[in-house]
């Protein structure tokens, strides 16, 4: 019922958009048989606004991996460079934060370590909406800002770096199973900015994924129930992650190809000094609008992505 419903939800726009077009070219024709010139600019105003919506269908087409219609945990994480990389981290949380609303997804803060003086040192968040993974995909790697620094008396430039890791949200252990053995569980009390105790119960979880080394903690719910589950659900994204990103490396083995370092890569610079500048360093684009860009106008950036990942793969999903 779910595959079902998955795929009368792909077809059903189509379907909106081939109605709207037969209905605006009866409205041509009744204007060209009327002379009505008010008519026809209502249709021409119509038809602009289908060839967007069409243009945006065609594109989910390319979405077409195993997991991209899934929802999405990412996580961010500030690079060496004390606060300065962790108000980096928390400047890149919210413009993905953004970037869901504007898109009209959820958007769940599963866990959050603030930084010592400002900034973040590392958050999970959990976007849920449809292909939600298959555009945030594009985001996995490492971000480097380089400004004129609010920390710095001197306001000199100063380069900073983040990671963001992207991995697909799965809703039973069907795809990743996980022995029990193999996890070590902590509880203890959650805590907020400087250290002190937000809840007097302990209701954190910290799960250690033994075989990996994985440590996921999740502090957010009040109960600890939630939070263990919050957990496992963010341990069975990295796993799955993991094995996705094994299998896409034995591919690129077996053709010959260098496989790089998937998690080590700078992927995007945003310079807002000397100049203003975002550039994706895969797909080449850039644009001269990087307070957009933060405020979460991610759309260009992802699509352009996209499309040389499908030019570089030879339409496989990464």
């Amino acid at each position: 019922m779910r595959r079902l419903a998955d795929l009368r939800g792909s077809i059903e726009p189509w379907t909106a958009a081939r109605a709207r077009a037969t209905e605006l070219l009866e409205l041509t024709d009744l204007a060209i048989e009327e002379g009505d010139e008010s008519v026809a600019a209502d249709v021409r105003a119509d038809a602009e606004t289908l060839a967007g919506r069409v243009d945006e269908l065609e594109f989910e087409l390319m979405l077409g991996g195993d997991y991209d219609d899934h929802n999405a945990i990412l996580a961010v994480h500030a690079g060496a460079g004390g606060t300065e990389s962790q108000d980096w981290a928390e400047m890149l949380l919210r413009m993905f934060l953004r970037w869901a609303e504007r898109r009209g997804f959820s958007a769940e803060v599963l866990s959050l370590t603030p930084g010592e003086e400002a900034g973040i040192k590392s958050a999970t968040v959990e976007i849920d909406g449809r292909y939600a993974y298959g555009y945030l995909r594009s985001e996995r790697g490492v971000h480097r800002l380089v400004r004129l620094s609010p920390f710095d008396s001197a306001h000199a430039r100063h380069t900073s770096f983040a990671l963001v890791e992207v991995m697909p949200a799965i809703e039973n252990e069907i795809e990743v199973q996980i022995n029990p053995d193999d996890l070590r569980v902590d509880v203890f009390n959650a805590s907020g900015h400087g250290g002190q105790n937000v809840q007097k119960n302990a209701t954190a979880i910290r799960i250690t994924h033994l075989p990996t080394g994985k440590v996921v903690t999740c502090q957010n719910e009040r109960s600890q129930h939630r939070n263990r589950e919050s957990a496992m659900k963010v341990l069975r994204a990295w796993l799955l992650e993991q094995e996705l990103e094994r299998q896409v490396a034995e591919r690129a083995q077996l053709k010959g190809e260098h496989v790089a370092a998937g998690w080590g890569n700078q992927i995007r610079s945003y310079v807002l000094h000397p100049y203003k500048l975002v550039k994706d360093l895969r797909s080449g684009y850039e644009t001269s609008d990087p307070a957009a860009v933060l405020e979460g106008d991610l759309d260009p950036l992802m699509r352009a992505f996209l499309r040389w990942d499908i030019g570089n793969s030879g339409g496989a999903a990464a």
